[in-house]
């Protein structure tokens, strides 16, 4: 039977309106009569909407994540829940996943940055975990420029590096890593990518389900507002550059109440109490009930005007589709309702029973004792648009970029780099995060190529990378996707740890741009292929499309976080020099190759040709050639060569003690010079002690990885070739220019 509210929210006087409203098509509303075998009302248009919007069904993508590789023995949860895990022994898992908070960010900085923060964070404790540490991808437009499209993008930064830090902080989660890059294509669409990763022991994991006839469904966390609405589609459409009048779409983040959510859900779990939980993210109380039921097969009644509310004049519509931050859904077991209830009660949390689970396969929605709504769950979820949007190869990238055209001199090119702001140390952004609370991190942020938590009383260490070169990206997405799968993967190995699972992020443009659609397809055909040869399945992620303002859209941008372990924290291997006369060897081949470089775009001013290589059969032999050398001990410490080439990453291995207390080095190689700052792919710097440059030589020789005795460590001169410049002088600019660029403004 027809559903008639109209005496509290108004008749669908203008279908079309309606629809445009809420971003949905004619052939969307004949989908929606269909299923509902009569014309929706308005709080289940909302629904639909925010059910098949991009940002909640994938409808553009879901088609190219096919095939993803997803298992290994030690991977206990891929994707299709809130997280993955995988299986770090001794009854312990690491639950972890990276999300976009694209949109929001851009809109209001501090409060977007903050609420992608506590989203993903809800999203590990959900599943039973204690969050131990985060991360973060940020990415903005021309920071350098002297206009006000320099001072906006400075402001954009600041405000993001707050929010994420005034989160993480009151949270007491530490913030140990991330990367951060400057582009032209984000002038119009910044992104902000935030990861979080959680332990929990292995036979205590909670999943999103709603099963059992009779179980009550139980809210809890902070009171319903209105911020938010719509939050779901916003995040599913295009900027214009309007864009500010969309703040309502922004949530309001309180980290002190999510605080103590995660404590009271933590105490939660450790009784027999509940059947599952799931975080209200995106499309709010919509989508934690819908999936939820959707999984378990089940249906559900929702009494709405039970739902605690932050403001007067609520309605259902409002309440379904709100994403107030700092809530969750809970499927209690029938008879445990006080006992969860007393729970959130003595931490002071609202939490009220609001429904039930039933058999029914509906969702019935319900207002002071009248139905408003009536929706079968697995025919919504069924009939989910999957979208095959038109493809269009770009031309390929034939040039070869063998060379970079410029008057500099080696000398000058280096200093131009490593005052570069993508070079350039960014403990100004590191210090307002707060990286040592919990007492477990190693190596924080800035410190290493990966960053690392040790698990308490244990010798067993966590590392974490993010990685993305969108350059390489936009010029070659397949092989650039590749390169970002290896990269984040090697930053672990130079750090000691083995790699086991990715998380992904992919940020992409318009899916109605032929263009992006065949960089997208491209992209995820390469992480499938790098993630195979590597043995790092895909264990959960996240699709942002639609970052474009007035038409222009951004490189193709698929952040990848690496997660490995390593058995002894005692054998992580530091990244900076350690110690005078020990020998200095470049492992891997350097080459002429700079397509898509920063040195390319810093001395020529455009990106252009053929990236850098990437074999992946070399770079897993190098892999393992490191953990060997782990595991006997030998090395000292280890980068791999990226932005900005072989001298700018010793030039990070000299300073990475810390602007008081630099070492020099002393390295002669046979390259041409230009080729200094050429990032060759699986390439690594290792220092490493005279007497066992002959094992390691051996070593190499086994694995097929060409090994080259270039320098020593020493000196109170930075020397490379022909590059001679004191210690003092490098770290003046190396520490300096990047708070001296983003502080021009305050």
């Amino acid at each position: 039977m027809a559903v008639d509210i109209t005496h509290i929210l108004g008749e669908i006087k203008d279908i079309d309106e309606a629809l445009k409203a809420h971003k949905l098509t004619q052939s969307d509303y004949e989908a929606i009569v269909k299923i509902l075998k009569r014309p929706p009302n308005l709080i289940e248009l909302g629904i639909f909407s925010a059910m098949w919007s991009e940002h909640c069904s994938y409808k553009s993508s879901k088609k190219y994540l096919q095939g993803f590789p997803t298992s290994a023995p030690w991977v206990v949860q891929g994707p299709g829940e809130n997280a993955g895990i995988i299986d770090i022994g001794n009854n312990l898992c690491a639950v972890f996943k990276i999300e976009s908070h694209n949109h929001p960010s851009f809109i209001e900085p501090h409060a977007g940055a903050a609420t992608g923060v506590g989203g993903i964070m809800r999203d590990i404790f959900t599943m039973g975990a204690r969050p131990v540490a985060s991360l973060n991808s940020i990415r903005f437009g021309d920071i350098n420029d002297n206009g006000a499209l320099g001072r906006k993008h400075r402001y954009f930064l600041r405000g993001v590096v707050e929010g994420i830090g005034s989160y993480g902080n009151c949270m007491g989660v530490p913030t140990i890593g991330g990367e951060m890059s400057f582009e032209s294509c984000y002038n119009g669409n910044i992104l902000v990518n935030a990861f979080c990763l959680g332990l929990a022991k292995k036979n205590e994991i909670f999943y999103g389900r709603a099963e059992g006839v009779g179980n009550p469904v139980i809210y809890v966390g902070s009171k319903t507002g209105r911020d938010g609405l719509g939050g779901a589609v916003m995040s599913s459409n295009s900027f214009s550059s309007q864009a500010k009048a969309m703040r309502s779409a922004v949530q309001v983040g309180d980290p002190f109440a999510e605080k103590l959510l995660l404590e009271a859900c933590l105490e939660l779990f450790k009784q027999d109490l509940i059947v599952g939980i799931q975080d209200m993210g995106a499309a709010g109380l919509t989508s934690s009930s819908f999936e939820m039921a959707g999984r378990s097969r089940s249906g559900m009644i929702l009494h709405l005007d039970k739902v605690p509310m932050r403001e007067a004049g609520m309605n259902p519509y409002e309440l379904m589709l709100s994403e107030s931050q700092e809530r969750m859904l809970i499927c209690a077991k029938k008879g445990c309702e006080e006992r969860v209830l007393s729970i959130f009660e003595k931490w002071e949390i609202d939490a009220a029973i609001i429904g039930e689970v039933t058999k029914s396969g509906i969702m019935e929605l319900f207002w002071e004792g009248e139905k408003c709504a009536e929706i079968p769950i697995a025919e919504l979820n069924e009939n989910m648009p999957v979208l095959d949007m038109p493809v269009r190869a770009k031309p390929p990238q034939t040039h070869k970029a063998n060379h970079l055209e410029t008057h500099l001199n080696t000398q000058e090119i280096f200093l131009m780099l490593l005052g570069s702001v993508e070079i350039a140390n960014k403990k100004w952004v590191y210090s307002q995060y707060d990286s040592s609370v919990q007492s477990n991190t190693i190596t924080s942020a800035g410190s290493g190529d990966a960053s690392m938590i040790r698990i308490k009383n244990s010798k067993v260490g966590i590392s974490m990378s993010v990685d993305c070169n969108m350059r390489y990206c936009y010029l070659n997405p397949k092989n650039g996707a590749k390169i970002a799968v290896a990269t984040s993967g090697r930053n672990s190995i130079v750090n000691g740890a083995k790699p086991l699972a990715i998380s992904d992020c992919l940020n992409f443009g318009s899916p109605q741009n032929p263009e992006v659609m065949w960089a997208f397809k491209e992209v995820c055909e390469g992480i499938k292929e790098a993630c195979k040869a590597l043995n790092t399945p895909v264990v959960s992620g996240n699709v942002s499309l639609y970052n474009q303002s007035d038409g222009i859209d951004i490189y193709p941008t698929p952040s990848i976080v690496s997660v490995g372990l390593i058995d002894d924290v005692s054998r992580v291997i530091p990244s900076s020099f350690q110690a005078q006369g020990n020998v200095i060897v470049l492992l891997g081949e350097a080459k002429a190759e700079f397509g898509g470089s920063l040195a390319q775009k810093l001395c020529e001013g455009r990106i252009y040709g053929c990236i850098p290589s990437i074999d992946l059969d070399k770079e897993s032999a190098l892999w393992n050639l490191m953990l060997e050398a782990v595991s006997l001990e030998i090395l000292k410490a280890a980068k791999d060569i990226g932005e900005g080439g072989l001298a700018i990453t010793l030039a990070q291995m000299a300073l990475g003690n810390g602007e008081h207390r630099p070492m020099g080095c002393n390295v002669h190689t046979s390259l041409p010079s230009q080729v200094l700052f050429a990032p060759s792919q699986s390439c690594i710097i290792v220092e490493i002690a005279v007497e066992n440059l002959a094992l390691l030589t051996q070593m190499a020789k086994k694995h097929k990885i060409p090994l080259h005795e270039i320098g020593c460590v020493g000196g109170d001169h930075f020397c490379c070739d022909e590059i001679n410049l004191s210690l003092q002088e490098i770290s003046e600019l190396y520490f300096t220019s990047f708070e001296a660029m983003i502080n021009q403004d305050v």
